[in-house]
């Protein structure tokens, strides 16, 4: 039986030219990028490629490009590097935030920082009348992500960030699943700083980058021999920097068409959903073009996912760093939204190799999959 990936959102196949890329650093040029031999010149020069490339997709200088093993450790970056710079405050953050900004911004709370969060409409969407109401406290530290992983709901960072400088706080967004679904230009959302990952646009695990604004000083999370501008120490991973280069490259090469074909196939997949009776999450906001979040009253998500799983389909409950948190999600519960109903919520990615005809099949599953479970449900009745 063969298998269709609609979890695009957890994670991305690598692009085959992306490997390419990576290949001959993973064989014959594996020299130690800091090394002043052929080899190693070799490395520094392809990390600098690379630099430009994530730079240009963003539209940034290469110089405020600070790679990272990922989103994770850039948001912490981030985070606890401002924390060390600042004198403690107020750090702001949405209701929604993946775990990877939240548990540290929690973590200032031992360190003498008060943490806010940003209130969500209904939508999905940061509240921005709350945001005022945040900063008419002291604030140091403004964190809210560009697009939410769970519904796509894409943020209105540049008017919190207008918000946040107004204020003197430093801002930043999180934008790994905005990242090669829909323009991110960093000069144009106002942040002081911005994190980026591989994995979610066709490049390697194992590679991310915060792009920063020169203005500001983060102290590093990990101190060695200076590697990153003094950022982010450590031998660096030439074949997985190379990989996100490369993917940079493909997605500022297919943004517009790429966006337009997943759309489509969105529209037609939550045609077929509403049409049987589901829920969407977030579908009355602007949304990345190939998300959507929805349930079925009745029926857990749980039991959904794994049922369609055996049908040869691949869909999520949410947040895959979470998947295996009974709770409802908490994104959906700071919308606003009934836990019986969270319970139930699937999250369905599209990527660049899906088609209508993968779509339409994963329709007739899903109907399939929901009669029975409610034919089920009525029978224990």
């Amino acid at each position: 039986m063969s298998f269709t990936y609609f979890d695009h959102n957890a994670t991305s196949p690598l692009d085959a030219g992306v490997l390419e890329a990576m290949l001959p650093f993973l064989r014959d040029q594996y020299g130690n990028a800091s090394s002043r031999h052929d080899l190693g010149i070799t490395a520094r020069r392809a990390i600098d490629q690379a630099r430009e490339r994530v730079a240009a997709l963003v539209n940034v200088r290469p110089s405020q490009v600070v790679f990272t093993s990922g989103g994770t450790e850039s948001n912490n970056l981030f985070i606890k590097g401002a924390a060390e710079i600042l004198k403690p405050s107020q750090i702001v953050i949405s209701a929604i935030e993946h775990p990877c900004v939240a548990k540290p911004a929690a973590a200032l709370a031992r360190k003498g920082w008060a943490v806010r969060r940003l209130a969500v409409t209904g939508a999905g969407k940061v509240d921005l009348h709350d945001v005022d109401v945040a900063l008419q406290t002291p604030t140091g530290i403004v964190s809210v992500m560009l697009a939410n992983n769970e519904t796509g709901v894409i943020q209105p960072v540049a008017e919190i960030a207008e918000h946040a400088r107004a204020a003197k706080a430093w801002m930043h967004t999180d934008a790994v699943q905005a990242l090669g679904k829909i323009e991110v230009d960093f000069e144009a959302l106002n942040v002081h700083a911005m994190t980026l990952s591989a994995h979610k646009i066709y490049g390697p695990k194992g590679a991310g980058a915060l792009i920063v604004d020169k203005r500001i000083e983060l102290a590093p999370l990990i101190a060695g021999g200076g590697h990153e501008h003094g950022m982010r120490s450590g031998t660096e991973n030439v074949p997985a920097i190379v990989g996100f280069g490369a993917a940079a490259e493909l997605a500022a090469s297919r943004l517009s068409e790429l966006a337009l074909r997943m759309e489509k196939l969105r529209a037609r997949v939550e045609q077929g959903l509403t049409q049987m009776g589901a829920v969407l999450f977030g579908a009355q906001a602007t949304r990345v073009p190939n998300t959507s979040y929805f349930a079925f009253r009745g029926i857990d998500g749980e039991t959904l996912i794994i049922e369609l799983d055996k049908l040869g389909f691949g869909v999520a409950a949410g947040a895959a760093c979470s998947s295996a948190n009974p709770e409802p999600s908490a994104t959906l519960l700071a919308m606003g939204i009934e836990p019986e109903i969270a319970r139930g919520a699937v999250r369905f990615s599209l990527g660049s190799s899906n088609t209508a005809q993968q779509v339409d099949e994963y329709l007739k599953a899903v109907k399939l999959v929901v009669s029975r479970l409610k034919n089920l449900t009525a029978m224990a009745v």
